[in-house]
């Protein structure tokens, strides 16, 4: 039972298994098992994995406790991330035996079905996932967790708009929403709308929009381009990530910049998170290839 939940069982289960208080405490006494917390015991003397941490998170949170959030994720699988401490859910109203070093969470949204399969209680990717980012301290961090998911196939986009139906009301939920919208890669013709919006509220000049331009490999559009000017901004979803589409994105890229002109990349989450400083690129580029926006704001 130990060895498939890292080394730790809990005195529950201990007892269930028929070992009495008697034998767990001479076991400790002897350097044999480690007591951590107050319900759970570790039945080997080696340094704790992050695997064994998330069963004594769960025993030491509470009778119905499950990884979640962030926590769950990389239970999951999820690389390249990383959190400080384990996020534990327990339902609203469930009893909490400890606090100390772990992140538990009452939620009035935890649900049986939202249990993943298999023998470490954790919520579900698309569950897990959205949650994190109603939880995230910030706008960033909850939109890298959604793309991270889809981006390593532990949840699709549709799973994950799925979730956020059940969200009814939350300070971020508007964010979140925009978020999946571009994960869906729906978003293309929005993004585009989006930016001409933000040049005529920021006085810059209108852009034309997908320009079809031939190469000898085919035909390509360009996203948003001035072109008396010779600027192109690239709006990136998420799909400009994905492995096929590297090489189209690169070939693109070289050709526009061969003709001398200048390319800008604006992705769809930078539009979300740091609007300005792209923005203020795109009016660096325009003012260094000769367009005098002093004078189109005053018009």
């Amino acid at each position: 039972m130990a060895a498939d939940q890292a080394g730790i069982l809990s005195r529950r289960q201990l007892y269930a298994a028929g070992i009495t208080r008697g034998e767990v405490r001479a076991n400790v006494r002897a350097g044999r098992w480690f007591r951590i917390g107050r319900q759970t015991i570790c039945v080997h003397g080696g340094p704790l994995s992050l695997a064994a941490r998330h069963w004594v998170a769960i025993f030491e949170a509470g009778p119905r406790a499950q990884l979640d959030a962030g926590s769950s994720l990389i239970a999951a699988g999820l690389q390249n991330f990383s959190m400080e401490e384990i996020r534990v859910s327990v339902p609203r109203g469930g009893k909490i035996w400890r606090r100390t070093g772990y992140n538990i969470r009452q939620t009035r949204r935890w649900e049986a079905e939202d249990r993943a399969p298999g023998a470490l209680p954790r919520s579900r990717n698309d569950v897990a996932a959205v949650r994190h980012a109603l939880w995230a301290r910030t706008d960033r961090e909850a939109a890298l967790v959604l793309t991270m998911v889809v981006q390593q196939g532990l949840a699709t986009a549709e799973e994950l708009g799925e979730q956020m139906l059940r969200v009814r009301r939350d300070k971020r939920r508007a964010f979140i929403h925009s978020v999946i919208i571009d994960l869906l890669g729906g978003a293309r013709s929005l993004g585009e709308l989006d930016v001409a919006g933000e040049c005529r509220r920021r006085g810059l000049p209108e852009p034309s929009r997908q320009m079809v331009r031939k190469h000898k490999s085919g035909k390509y559009y360009l996203d948003v381009y001035w072109e008396e000017w010779g600027v192109v901004v690239e709006i990136d979803g998420i799909h400009h990530s994905w492995a096929q589409n590297v090489v189209a994105d690169a070939l693109r890229h070289n050709d526009i910049a061969l003709r001398r002109d200048i390319v800008l990349r604006l992705p769809l989450l930078g539009f979300r998170l740091e609007r300005d400083v792209f923005f203020d690129q795109i009016a660096q580029a325009l003012r260094e290839s000769g367009c005098d926006l002093a004078v189109r704001r005053t018009a």
